[in-house]
């Protein structure tokens, strides 16, 4: 399994933190420096089957300066993943990449039910 954090990320620190107490094995990807290219970032879209917007960093200053609040609303998805697949700090984190799930964001009970 394959998670993608930021270590300057208080989110990330405390999902590592859980990961670590529940002895789950991971890797580890920083994802401002190895950010998911555009076909994985697709992959994990189809294996999630999550909204594609869930997959941005809302409170991210990135996704603020760039106004995509209202921007995204009219792009085609495959302007969002070249968007998504840019930059590593407009990718919702953690992003947990398993087999057959895909976790964003940290929802204890959410991993303590895909992961536990």
């Amino acid at each position: 399994m394959k998670v993608y954090c930021y270590s300057r990320c208080s989110t990330c620190k405390k999902a590592l933190k859980w990961l670590d107490e529940h002895q789950v094995s991971y890797e580890l990807v920083d994802i401002k420096e190895n950010n998911p290219d555009q076909q994985k970032l697709k992959d994990y879209y189809a294996k999630g089957k999550l909204a594609l917007k869930k997959f941005f960093n809302t409170s991210g200053m990135q996704y603020r300066a760039l106004g995509l609040k209202d921007k995204l609303k009219e792009m085609s998805e495959e302007e969002q993943f070249d968007l998504l697949a840019s930059d590593g700090m407009l990718v919702k984190r953690p992003l947990v990449v398993g087999k057959d799930f895909v976790l964003l964001g940290f929802n204890q009970e959410e991993w303590a039910e895909k992961l536990l």
